[in-house]
């Protein structure tokens, strides 16, 4: 049962975190910092920020953006891209971010607002109004002088003594596959490199590896322009720090034994840590996360992780028992993304081995696998899904033990 009087959860499902809220990364970070110190002593550079879904992408390019507004003095641009298909609506987002961030210094939001006047509407108590008939309308204007309008935001501000921009184009799943998104991105970085004087930018990309590959193919010279920054899954030193810190910002204490199911069901993803993190928040009462506390809160877990992030088409497509057998069974192997064939039949049924087949190829069909590259391989896309799938056996495993009991 959950507890009513709690006050506000230090875990952010489903959101990046709070830069307060952020550890490890020390790889990641010192790679990236480097970059964003040569940008501040002029040099431009661009990085494609990549990883699994879940990784922590966002969290940590939103990270990078305070590092470099706070140590290096790059003014920072996030745009989300989501839903996003133009080049026009792509240079659109970015005015509006750049208008809508918040910034340290008081005269650096009156310069920007000055510069960009014509799309600031009327000052309203909750913020700005942003007039997006105007914007829309110098879309494609702003489309072809994109370059030029970074050099004339950083010029206007270089004397408040911004060295750079780090702009910081996310979520951009929708114009990837898109070729003119892939020739914009490569003139942008070439014509500011053959400027006689190159705005000193920071261009980072986020996006799973499938999207960089898709740039690719839209414009094969993407592949030589982007210093790849690769965003591995948390060590457990890692795994544990960020949950003593985010556990201990309420008071809240955990035991070994605990946190070493919160470090082994977590995985190392930071999406589904602050998934399971909050669950067991709420279900803790006592201010010291026990055992208990964290197996219930991975089995609350399981069902949110498949609601949000699984295809729920994987479990209607396969509706026979035998195919919710095997791919129980499946679930609690002991095995990280590959497995062998051979190694699962061990454990099925004769009725399961003659389905197994037809399994392995609905698996495949609904991209849940892939074959690997010995034969008899198979590997799970996507660690999410491998992850729910193992979750949601130990929840039915869990249900059968109490059915049992009961009866």
């Amino acid at each position: 049962m959950f507890e009513s009087t709690k006050g506000k959860s230090p875990f952010y499902p489903g959101q990046p975190v709070p830069v307060e809220f952020f550890t490890g990364r020390d790889k990641e970070i010192q790679k990236i910092a480097r970059a964003i110190r040569e940008v501040e002593l002029g040099k431009p550079r661009s990085i494609f920020l990549t990883g699994e879904y879940g990784i922590g992408k966002s969290s940590l390019a939103g990270y990078m953006k305070y590092y470099a507004e706070k140590h290096n003095n790059l003014l920072g641009i996030y745009v989300l891209l989501g839903g996003a298909s133009t080049i026009e609506s792509l240079a659109t987002r970015t005015v509006e971010s750049v208008l809508k961030n918040e910034y340290w210094e008081p005269s650096l939001t009156e310069k920007i607002r000055n510069f960009l006047s014509k799309y600031v509407g009327k000052q309203e108590l909750f913020g700005i109004h942003i007039n997006f008939e105007a914007l829309k309308a110098d879309g494609p204007n702003l489309s072809r002088g994109f370059l030029p309008f970074l050099h004339e935001l950083y010029k206007r501000l270089e004397k408040s003594g911004i060295k750079g921009i780090m702009l910081i184009f996310d979520e951009i799943n929708g114009l990837a596959k898109a070729p003119e998104f892939s020739h914009f991105i490569k003139s942008l970085i070439d014509e500011n490199a053959l400027n006689r004087s190159p705005l000193p930018l920071l261009l980072m990309l986020c996006g799973v590896e499938e999207r960089r590959r898709e740039m690719i193919r839209q414009h094969q010279p993407i592949e030589r322009i982007f210093d790849i920054v690769q965003v591995q899954p948390m060590s457990r030193h890692e795994m544990e720090e960020f949950f003593n810190k985010a556990f201990g910002s309420v008071g809240i204490q955990v035991n070994q034994d605990a946190m070493n199911q919160l470090c082994k069901y977590s995985a190392g993803f930071p999406k589904i840590m602050h998934i399971i993190g909050d669950a067991v928040f709420w279900i803790d009462r006592d201010n010291v996360v026990d055992i208990n506390d964290a197996f219930q809160g991975i089995l609350i877990a399981a069902e949110d992780i498949g609601k949000k992030f699984v295809d729920q088409q994987v479990y209607r497509a396969l509706r026979s028992k035998d195919y919710h057998s095997i791919l129980n069974k499946l679930g609690r192997a002991n095995f990280d993304l590959a497995f062998k064939k051979k190694d699962i039949e061990e454990h099925l049924t004769s009725s399961e081995r003659k389905k197994f087949n037809n399994f392995l190829q609905r698996m495949k069909k609904l991209k849940v696998i892939k074959s690997g590259d010995e034969r008899g391989e198979y590997i799970f896309t996507n660690r999410l899904i491998r992850l729910y799938i193992l979750l949601n056996s130990i929840e039915q495993e869990t249900k059968k033990i109490k059915n049992s009991k009961k009866s």
